[in-house]
């Protein structure tokens, strides 16, 4: 049996990824000048975090380092367990880079190591709902070569549609002029934002309501889902429920998919989104 292996970056909760047998690496977060590791839940309180973005403070990121990546792949190296390691994407992050530097070390030592690693070119939900469905493709007895060919071929099917509300936090992080954060706060301006086939963040609209913008991520996820009553979608948003549960409402009244799930929007990813950000992922037809 081989291990299925990811990072926070998923956003979905541990409790998930230990019941389909994923093992995860989490990324580190500095707040008030505390460093705490992402770790979906298991220890450190999302709320918490939340609350300290709410009362003005900046959070920083860090990416994993090729040393940890070394110690978490050979915990399993070790043991002749061989991996697949979905990652978050390389449009985003230098952690694939650090992540293929770490097999090339760990080789070294353990010439027969067996590790995939796969830029999933997706962040937050979609590569939740990718390792999600890659572990379900495991435990129907898909072999590790194929699952990984499957992934490579079909990772680009994984779509991403977000909206943020606090521009004022991307802002302050640098993502967005003052004069635009102001022009947009008076105008009620919402972005949508979509991932593109590099994995990069691109932002698609801006528009004029948060209403409006919920309906449009809504319409945008209902017109890339394909099979959507056999297609589990995911929602990950940064402290607004009420906002996830409309674009639930949405999508299960236009396309009736056969499940969806919402889940807290990470401490990384929410360190540059702020709150209120909520985004939408399916499976369809491949990004273009």
């Amino acid at each position: 049996m081989y291990q299925i292996l990811t990072d926070s970056c998923c956003d979905v909760p541990y409790t998930l990824l230990e019941e389909n047998n994923v093992d995860f690496i989490s990324m580190y977060v500095t707040i008030e000048g505390n460093e705490i590791a992402d770790d979906l839940g298991r220890n450190f309180k999302i709320d918490d975090f939340y609350q300290k973005i709410k009362e003005g403070a900046m959070p920083t990121t860090s990416q994993v380092n090729v040393g940890r990546y070394v110690e978490f792949f050979r915990s399993y190296a070790e043991k002749n367990v061989p991996i697949l390691y979905i990652c978050f994407s390389s449009g985003m992050s230098g952690s694939y880079q650090s992540a293929l530097q770490a097999v090339e070390i760990l080789k070294e030592d353990l010439p027969d190591a067996e590790v995939y690693i796969v830029d999933s070119l997706a962040a937050s939900g979609g590569e939740g709902l990718m390792v999600y469905e890659a572990a379900q493709k495991q435990q129907a007895g898909m072999s590790l070569k194929d699952l990984y060919n499957w992934l490579e071929e079909n990772k680009l099917t994984y779509h991403h549609w977000v909206t943020v509300d606090d521009l004022h936090h991307l802002q302050r992080g640098g993502r967005i002029s003052r004069t635009s954060a102001a022009i947009g706060g008076l105008m009620n301006i919402k972005p949508i934002i979509t991932v593109d086939v590099a994995g990069k963040l691109q932002n698609v609209e801006k528009i004029r309501g948060r209403k409006k913008a919920l309906q449009l991520v809504a319409d945008k996820i209902s017109a890339a889902t394909t099979d959507p009553e056999n297609q589990t979608i995911f929602i990950t948003t940064s402290a607004d429920q009420t906002g996830a549960e409309e674009v639930k409402r949405h999508l299960e009244e236009s396309i009736h998919p056969k499940e969806i799930k919402i889940f807290p929007l990470g401490t990384t990813i929410s360190s540059h989104t702020g709150l209120g950000c909520i985004a939408v992922f399916t499976r369809g037809n491949k990004r273009t």
